[in-house]
């Protein structure tokens, strides 16, 4: 043991009470005595026990009332109970009433310390299942789920949170990145400022930079006011750049040169404006690809690529789905004035085995589906979506017939979810389809590059530096 164990003994006896603490010397055992239940209740608040030693016949009660008011503490300790007037019943009321052990007097010190040895053990395992327990969540911020992989985001944002380190989150669509931001702006001591999101590939490429830094009066056609930018109303915040690898080359120059000196200029303005934020950006792309293939600055890439946050798509997620599902089908019901309470076996079972491409956000509209177009208690697996479903039932609406067993259910379900595994390994990545042609139309005018470029209706020196990115990816 690291550090003493505090017992607590209660023993009207002098002499017993003197056997006990001689037993006792040598050990990781700090003993406290008292003889009374008064002083022993005083002694509870004190000394804070780990475990107690409590005889039960004692001059002022009955021990058994004081084993009572210790397993109503917040943190009880390990109570052993010690009686020469033991008999089966009165340490079957003992175990019911909370008691760790019960000892008959007289026992000897071998006895005694193993009994305290086994309280200790079982103390030391439930600290540590508390603390595993405060590890493993339920839920972050607005995330919702307890799996494996999310245990390691949660763990993450925690860690990358409190600096300004800036984070690089990278996962399919719809498995929340924009919420995995949120969460890094509120756990960091940037929470009381502004948190402004910009979708890079939402907003065409000749409004982008006026987004990002702003703009003064007559810059362009229709700018008629000034107006800040992202950059001045996130000042002090966090700034996060969603779908970072849609933004334009020649703005990527711009936004490494405000990361690098946190200064910069709006649109038709000549004034350097100086501003202090937080970077957090995200893409559903490969970042490595997109530097290779030219399409986004390496520099930058390292710039921004400081932490990496991956997140896990919702099929990798073990039971999540379903934890996830009953949120948003209580949210939906709630909102819609429905009585849903949850889902049938068969229904939780496909909505388990689905692979889920489009994500939470998938999910998040099949639950809206399912609650707009029906009436509750139980979803079934005729309530949900026939994409959900297709192939795995065959039951008609009016219930003509049995359903199959869940175990068939799962089966049929597992095949469909392979046979769209399969018809997605059929499609082929878009830059591999790009260098197919690119290399076809250079064989055509054999190796003619300008000649090639013209009829890709593309510059030539895009073509020079693909075909130089190719190079470099298979040194």
């Amino acid at each position: 043991m690291n550090s003493k164990i505090k017992v607590l003994m209660v023993e009207d006896s002098v002499s017993l009470s003197a056997i006990y603490m001689a037993y006792l010397e040598g050990t990781d055992y700090d003993l406290v005595t008292a003889e009374t239940l008064s002083s022993a209740h005083a002694a509870l608040g004190a000394f804070k026990p780990d475990i107690v030693l409590l005889d039960i016949e004692l001059p002022d009660g009955n021990g058994l009332d004081f084993l009572t008011a210790t397993t109503a503490l917040e943190n009880p300790p390990k109570v052993i109970v010690m009686t020469a007037y033991g008999t089966s019943d009165m340490a079957v009321d003992a175990i019911r009433k909370g008691a760790f052990d019960f000892l008959t007097k007289p026992f000897d010190a071998a006895r005694l310390i193993v009994t305290l040895d086994n309280a200790a053990a079982q103390m030391t395992l439930g600290k540590q299942a508390q603390a595993l327990a405060k590890l493993e969540r339920d839920s972050y911020c607005k995330f919702i789920g307890k799996s494996l992989a999310m245990q390691s985001v949660y763990k993450t944002i925690d860690s990358l949170a409190p600096s300004d380190a800036t984070a690089f989150i990278v996962g399919e669509s719809g498995t929340g990145k924009e919420l995995a931001a949120e969460a890094i702006h509120q756990q960091s001591p940037r929470r009381g400022a502004e948190f402004i999101a910009i979708n890079c590939g939402a907003i065409p490429g000749e409004l982008m930079e006026s987004e990002l830094f702003g703009h003064v009066k007559g810059a362009f056609t229709g700018a008629s006011a000034n107006r800040d930018g992202a950059a001045c109303i996130a000042d002090g915040g966090t700034l996060f750049l969603d779908e970072i690898c849609e933004m334009g080359l020649d703005l990527q120059k711009k936004l490494l040169r405000f990361i690098q000196t946190g200064s910069f200029r709006k649109v038709g303005s000549n004034t350097l404006e100086q501003v202090d934020v937080r970077f957090v950006c995200a893409t559903n792309r490969n970042p490595i690809v997109e530097v290779s293939e030219g399409r986004f600055r390496e520099d930058l890439f390292y710039r921004l690529h400081v932490v990496p946050v991956s997140m896990p798509p919702l099929r990798e997620r073990e039971n999540d789905v379903l934890m996830i599902a009953n949120h948003f089908l209580r949210q939906f019901s709630t909102a819609s004035g429905k009585s849903f309470e949850g889902f049938s076996e068969d229904a939780a079972v496909a909505i388990q085995r689905y692979p889920w491409p489009g994500n939470i956000r998938q999910l998040q509209n099949t639950m809206q589906q399912v609650v707009v177009l029906n009436d509750g208690p139980l979803v079934d697996v005729q309530t949900l979506p026939g994409s959900i479903t297709t192939g795995a039932l065959g039951i008609s609406k009016t219930r003509a017939i049995e359903s199959p067993a869940p175990s068939t259910i799962a089966a049929k379900l597992v095949a469909l979810e392979e046979s769209h595994l399969a018809r997605r390994e059929q499609i082929e990545p878009l830059w591999l389809t790009e260098k197919k042609a690119i290399v076809a139309a250079i064989a055509a005018c054999e190796s003619n590059i300008n000649r090639a470029a013209g009829l890709l209706e593309i510059a030539p020196s895009t073509l020079y530096r693909k075909l130089q990115s190719w190079k470099k990816a298979e040194a």
